[in-house]
């Protein structure tokens, strides 16, 4: 191999070296990235990572007062609140070395220029599961002992 191409050759290759070294070192920051968020009224906190998976959820003495519906959506809101905050940490960490024009969203998503339509309709929601007549969970006054499910032989006698 001639002098020039193995000049070639060793500047592609360190390249190549700064490109992995930058990544290894974006991907280290990206591990770091968590979001947190807590509820207006303390009741739940919420951790993601930058990936917007839940690692940690707190409850707080409050939040039993819910029914369970309103304690679910609660969680998933607040939990979208974490991840609103961790994906902003993961574009502030990959806006400097993208390209320019490049959208870190879409880098993200994994969906990169394709538009919501292409990819497929929404996922529907979740239906909740058919709950008895004679035990309404969402009726349920948790805390009350008063308000406890019927015993067995009540339940028997109905």
């Amino acid at each position: 191999m001639t002098t020039d191409h193995r000049a070639q050759v060793d500047e592609l290759l360190a390249d190549y070296r700064r490109s992995r070294d930058q990544l290894a070192s974006v991907q280290r920051d990206l591990a770091r990235i968590s979001g947190s968020a807590t509820s207006a009224d303390g009741s739940v906190t919420a951790v993601v990572d930058a990936r917007g998976t839940l690692t940690d959820l707190e409850l707080g003495q409050d939040a039993y007062r819910l029914r369970p519906a309103q304690l679910a959506e609660l969680i998933v809101r607040t939990t979208r609140e974490a991840v609103a905050k961790a994906t902003e940490g993961a574009y502030r960490t990959l806006s400097p070395v993208l390209p320019a024009g490049a959208d870190p969203e879409a880098l993200l998503r994994g969906t990169a220029d394709l538009r919501p339509e292409e990819i497929g309709p929404p996922r529907p929601a979740r239906r909740r599961a058919a709950v008895d007549d004679d035990e309404d969970f969402e009726q349920r006054d948790w805390l009350d002992a008063d308000a406890a499910a019927p015993s067995a032989s009540a339940r028997r006698t109905r």
